[in-house]
């Protein structure tokens, strides 16, 4: 059994975990002022955020073409694996996943495994370690998303954004209407609920009191888990806010690992500028 582990360029993996996972990353596109963007191939992080200060319009994404992700299976197929296990961002929040269930059983010479992985950012990224370490370990295909299940069900997360327009005219927050009237005067918290939908969580009056608040609902999750924690700090090009929250969080959990990662143009197109997020989840690399 050889298996291919697919995922789409929203897991924001480092090029480094990519390569030695053997992990293909297909790019979605960002569309600034009509233009298509591959995201990670034709334009960067930094640029996306440039852009997007001084684009004429909001920018929105798309879904690759489906005739690009047929050849891609193929040539995995060619290439010598049987199965293929493609791990994308939440079919809440995309399109993508359907579609690409649409080809499961018609990839000529390999069986191909769509897997929402009900999120995005560095947890889906996460999903597709554990599938890559999986895979190498020649595990088989229900192994593996018996792993990715469990691994999904520990997932926590919140978002602090300075603006929800582009996530309202998207049509991405279920409940937008509550929210719509007061837009300039809170710094709303999100997160996916149980039908794994982004839905504003609570009204906040400042980011410091939506970051004092992340971190309450943080450490009722901590102390609650019955598995050891992973922690990230994620940012829309605000690296700083991100570096300065990750030592305070290092300094009240001394034991939890933290990382930093980012929002790229994909998920920056809808949360914006400045957007930070704390998400953890069990420590997979010791569970």
């Amino acid at each position: 059994m050889k298996t291919a582990i697919v995922t789409d360029s929203t897991c924001y993996l480092t090029d480094q975990e990519i390569a030695d996972n053997n992990i293909t990353v297909v790019p979605i596109p960002v569309i600034i002022d009509g233009k298509i963007y591959k995201e990670g191939v034709d334009i960067t992080t930094e640029e996306f955020y440039e852009r997007l200060r001084t684009s004429q319009s909001f920018p929105s994404t798309s879904q690759p073409p489906l005739g690009e992700m047929i050849e891609l299976y193929e040539n995995l197929a060619k290439a010598g694996y049987d199965t293929i296990i493609s791990i994308h961002l939440s079919s809440t929040i995309s399109g993508f996943v359907s579609s690409l269930k649409s080809l499961e059983g018609t990839i000529e010479g390999v069986n191909l495994v769509v897997y929402d992985s009900q999120i995005t950012i560095r947890l889906m990224g996460i999903l597709a370690l554990e599938a890559a370490r999986l895979a190498r370990e020649g595990k088989d295909v229900d192994t593996i998303l018996e792993r990715l299940d469990y691994v999904r069900s520990t997932f926590g997360e919140y978002f602090v954004v300075d603006d929800l327009q582009n996530l309202v005219r998207g049509g991405r927050l279920s409940n937008a209407s509550a929210f719509v009237g007061s837009l300039l005067k809170i710094k709303p918290i999100l997160t996916f609920n149980d039908a794994h939908e982004i839905v504003a969580f609570e009204k906040v009056r400042s980011r410091k009191k939506a970051i004092a608040r992340v971190e309450k609902l943080f450490d009722e999750a901590y102390r609650s888990a019955e598995y050891p924690l992973r922690a990230f700090v994620i940012h829309g090009n605000d690296e700083k806010s991100a570096l300065k929250w990750k030592a305070s969080l290092e300094e009240k959990y001394p034991q939890l690992p933290i990382d930093i990662s980012y929002f790229g143009p994909v998920i920056g197109t809808h949360l914006g500028e400045k957007a930070i997020a704390l998400i953890w989840v069990i420590d997979y690399t010791k569970a």
